[in-house]
């Protein structure tokens, strides 16, 4: 399926690592040229290489710190400058901590606010004016499956990307008549770094692997996404066969908001009672 991305330039914030890595590798084999951005300059380089060698235009990676305003809008309009235009913006960036809504100071829901929301509509205000010149472009917000299901223990990350998904959805209502759509995606616990770290820390020394089949468990399917299972849906959204998807909140979780929480613990004795 051609997704018509040739050509297309995309701006990938977070793009060294998991999500933001996997859509960039995605979206640079479908051909788009890909501008790659995050702080840390040894992965960034990493990432960079790993690109390149699935790309088929050109590939750019920039060390910027996205929660620095100035430096996020300098690095969108070079990005834009360089490649002489901008097609595709995919924000990807940390997560708030895990905790009860009542954990948390005042202080902390701020600094969630400052960390996820704030750089998100930052980089998307420094992008409209380059997306509305082209007359084409994707606006992809990378927030979790707590944009749209509550999770008890992740109450800043909900409160948070609950704030993106409003305001993405008033952009897109605002630019679909520059031929830009908007949309969230809303990923499921998904095999990345952080999650491989936090499955060897809870593992205590143990079985890391059989951790990390635990954390899936709650989902349909029974396991954690791979990132390429999350860059696919990403890099469709992203081509021209999604031109008519805005204002949408796309779960990529497994089907783990639908199944309720009995499913890890049904028996095959009980499975036998409904068959």
């Amino acid at each position: 399926m051609d997704l018509g991305l040739g050509n297309k330039v995309a701006l990938v914030a977070g793009g060294s690592s998991g999500l933001g890595l996997a859509t960039a590798k995605e979206l640079a084999r479908e051909g788009a040229h890909v501008a790659i951005g995050a702080r840390d300059r040894d992965r960034l380089a990493e990432a960079e290489r790993g690109i390149k060698e699935v790309a088929r235009g050109r590939v750019h990676a920039t060390s910027v710190d996205v929660t620095d305003r100035a430096a996020a809008r300098r690095w969108v309009d070079e990005v834009a400058a360089d490649f002489g235009a901008l097609h595709i913006v995919l924000v990807s960036g940390g997560s708030p901590q895990i905790g009860t809504a009542s954990q948390f100071e005042p202080a902390e829901y701020q600094a969630a606010v400052d960390g996820v929301l704030l750089p998100a509509v930052s980089l998307a205000l420094a992008a409209l004016p380059h997306l509305r010149a082209a007359g084409w472009g994707r606006l992809l917000f990378v927030a979790s499956e707590t944009a749209s299901v509550p999770v008890a223990r992740l109450a800043l990350s909900g409160v948070a990307r609950a704030a993106i998904v409003r305001f993405a959805q008033s952009l897109a209502s605002e630019l679909g008549s520059d031929g830009i759509t908007v949309n969230v995606l809303a990923p499921g616990t998904t095999r990345t770094p952080p999650v491989e770290r936090a499955a060897a820390k809870l593992a205590e020394g143990g079985d890391v692997e059989a951790r990390l089949r635990a954390m899936g468990h709650h989902n349909a399917l029974g396991r954690l996404a791979r990132p390429d299972e999350f860059a696919a849906v990403a890099t469709f959204l992203a081509g021209e066969r999604a031109s008519f998807v805005t204002g949408g909140i796309h779960l990529i979780d497994g089907g783990a908001s639908v199944t309720g929480p009995e499913l890890p613990h049904l028996t095959a004795a009980r499975k036998d009672t409904y068959t």
